[in-house]
């Protein structure tokens, strides 16, 4: 689930130390590494739901094969997810939503939450991040009550929709923590992981040059 860089503002929170064409070049990268992950992935099919509708052309000269397109539908995040699980598992049994902002998660987890479902161990699997978030929610039944208020974009988003979990009846599994790409500081833990352990190919040739601009100290 993103937006498609190019249509709509991204890394916002990154402007600076990137510039905006620096930005939206790291959110692509993101999203295609990602995207290649997926497709990889066994046992699974590849969906993009992306925003704006009118990026659709651009992307599917840019998603790797098999990965078919989703717009997404809805006035705030809650709507949207809420959106895409009832299109997805209308035609699926199980639906593992995954952010575009994590290009080193280690794919052995999603892969992981995509079997607990399958052999319907929760109701939920979420995947918490750092920022007090989820990189991941997946779902085998519909449920709008889990997205309707949240604090989305806060701290409170993981432990809100936990506690609506409770409050609904629903087998929770967790999936290990893992952090999202969203400020310098993440930026900076992210060139510390791709120069000790690697990471998808696109993210890491750019971030020799990020690296370098952030221990300069560089606002251009």
């Amino acid at each position: 689930m993103a937006k498609a860089p190019g249509f709509a503002p991204v890394k916002s929170r990154l402007q600076p130390p990137l510039t905006a064409d620096e930005a939206r070049a790291l959110a692509t990268a993101f999203l295609l590494d990602r995207l290649d992950a997926v497709a990889a992935l066994a046992d699974a099919a590849a969906v993009l739901a992306f925003a704006p509708a009118e990026a659709a052309a651009v992307l599917r000269t840019l998603i790797p094969p098999g990965v078919r397109l989703l717009a997404q539908r809805g006035d705030d995040l809650g709507a949207r997810l809420t959106h895409v699980f009832d299109d997805l598992l209308a035609q699926h049994a199980a639906v593992l939503v995954l952010d575009a902002d994590s290009p080193t998660l280690p794919m052995t987890w999603v892969a992981e939450g995509v079997a607990m479902l399958a052999a319907e161990q929760a109701d939920v699997v979420l995947g918490p991040s750092d920022d007090g978030g989820y990189w991941s929610i997946g779902l085998r039944t519909r449920c709008p009550a889990l997205f309707a208020d949240v604090p989305w974009s806060t701290e409170r988003v993981l432990e809100t929709t936990l506690a609506r979990a409770q409050t609904l009846r629903l087998r929770v599994a967790l999936l290990p923590r893992w952090f999202d790409v969203d400020t310098e500081a993440d930026l900076r833990r992210l060139c510390d992981d791709v120069a000790v352990s690697g990471g998808p190919w696109r993210t890491a040739a750019l971030v020799p040059a990020l690296a370098a601009r952030l221990a300069a100290g560089a606002t251009r």
